[in-house]
């Protein structure tokens, strides 16, 4: 998640204005832009993208109502806060009839000033959230697809998503390695659930200090600590009627463990430098990639709060346990990367396959997404993956662990075989793992490379 400050575009044709309201302005940790006329203010916002527009009904050149128009033509969730010293009734409902948020009466007061910005950025927010759920919602038959796989193991996911759909407050702890998923099982979850139309909101809970966390969950009053400068809301408020993912759960500070004990228990909370109790109807999905009981039995995590989140526990198990599920997962990716990327790829090759079925995945799935991505970028235009495609490095480890696997027995199968067809078998997968290099594959052959050669010419293959 993004912490730079909002930017606001300033637009008033009286340099006093723009002065006085830009300094306040960055006294509160803005990032301020100015202009004097509508047609300035349209050439800014082309370069700069602000976050909210402050502007003048007066101007010179086109006016107040008509730059509104025209940035809201060409940026529909721009959020635009209109100010006049000429205020009536008519010009006020125009302004928010054409999408102004709100309208600022000048003289005005800082603290109305303070208010309003809060008031207007809060509603952009909320518009961003918005169009970013219906995003999402439109995918949310795709958050269960994207559990892939035909395992024995993803099926007992699937299975445990599937009876949480009809429970939209339970909570839930997801646990696997880094790159298993767990960020998919939270989504499937979420969007399968009653909550599907209200936010998905998610922090790291290793990623920010301890302070900065706090904040970000819980929100913080003005004034709270140095940077504090305006009232903030935090994910729990962000996300009502929606959920919240903690990642890295087991790195949560004892304070935050302590607040969300309490938030869980009571649904209550308070933000950071405050003391009104706040609400909160929220489901809390907590995901951790280490032991949980570990941490607990050595002091580092409360007891009470692994009792309270392991309610119901879904466990995504590393790719290495399941390496059956690597070739629906790389047409999965595939098929993605096809749309994504406009190209034409039409699957793995066997050897391939192999390499990326006998590979021990430390990254997990997230390894495998970023190897066919990776395919996808430096050999555009290839007809299949193919094992030249793959990083040298995959390739060593691959082949590296399938030496290690004891080797399977040669037998004659019950129906016969023609011994001509099993040897250009054997050939073309020594010619796959070995990536084409005759020499290495004559290696794997047990014979010389002229062998192989004459081998190759005799079966039309070279």
């Amino acid at each position: 998640m993004t912490n730079s400050p909002a930017r606001i575009l300033v637009v008033d044709d009286e340099k006093l204005i723009r002065w006085s309201v830009g300094e306040r302005l960055q006294r509160g940790g803005y990032e301020v832009l100015s202009a004097e006329s509508g047609e300035e203010a349209l050439e800014v916002m082309a370069a700069q993208a602000p976050d909210l527009v402050l502007l003048d009904v007066r101007l010179p050149g086109i006016d107040g109502l008509v730059t509104l128009q025209r940035a809201l033509g060409q940026y529909p969730e721009l959020a635009v806060l209109m100010m006049s010293a000429h205020s009536t009734v008519d010009i006020a409902v125009e302004a928010m009839k054409h999408g102004a948020i709100d309208f600022l009466v000048k003289p005005f007061p800082f603290q109305a000033l303070d208010a309003a910005v809060e008031r207007a950025l809060t509603t952009a927010r909320t518009r961003r959230q918005i169009q970013a759920l219906t995003e999402e919602r439109r995918g949310g038959g795709e958050a269960l697809a994207g559990l892939v796989g035909r395992s024995a193991a993803m099926e007992q996911v699937r299975s445990m998503v599937s009876r949480l759909s009809g429970s939209d407050s339970t909570t839930i702890l997801v646990e696997g390695e880094s790159g298993a998923g767990k960020e998919v099982v939270a989504r499937a979850v979420h969007f399968s659930s009653g909550r599907a139309e209200r936010p998905f909101l998610q922090v790291n809970c290793a990623a920010l200090p301890e302070h900065l966390l706090e904040s970000e969950l819980f929100g913080h009053e003005r004034g709270s600590f140095t940077d504090a400068h305006t009232q903030k809301r935090g994910l729990f408020e962000s996300a009502e009627g929606g959920t919240v993912m903690l990642d890295e759960i087991g790195d949560l500070h004892p304070g935050g463990q302590a607040k969300l004990l309490r938030l869980l228990e009571n649904k209550t909370f308070r933000r950071v430098g405050g003391v009104t109790e706040l609400r909160a109807d929220v489901r809390v999905l907590a995901a951790t990639n280490v032991n949980l009981e570990e941490r607990v039995a050595e002091g580092r995590f409360r007891a009470d709060l692994f009792f309270r989140l392991n309610v119901v526990r879904i466990v995504m198990p590393p790719l290495r346990e399941h390496p059956e599920d690597v070739p629906t997962l790389c047409a999965y990716f595939i098929a993605r990367f096809n749309h994504e990327m406009k190209q034409q790829l039409k699957g793995v090759n066997a050897g391939a396959l192999q390499m990326l079925q006998a590979y021990r995945w430390p990254g997990n799935v997230r390894e495998l997404r970023n190897v066919i991505e990776r395919a996808f970028i430096l050999h555009a235009g290839a007809e299949e993956l193919r094992p030249e495609h793959l990083s040298p490095e995959l390739r060593g480890a691959a082949m590296a662990a399938a030496a290690r696997r004891p080797e399977k027995p040669v037998a004659v199968p019950q129906d016969g075989l023609v011994l001509e067809d099993a040897e250009r078998k054997l050939i073309q997968e020594a010619l796959e793992r070995s990536s084409g290099n005759q020499s290495r594959a004559a290696r794997l052959l047990g014979i010389s490379r002229d062998t192989l050669r004459y081998r190759l010419k005799k079966h039309n293959m070279g």
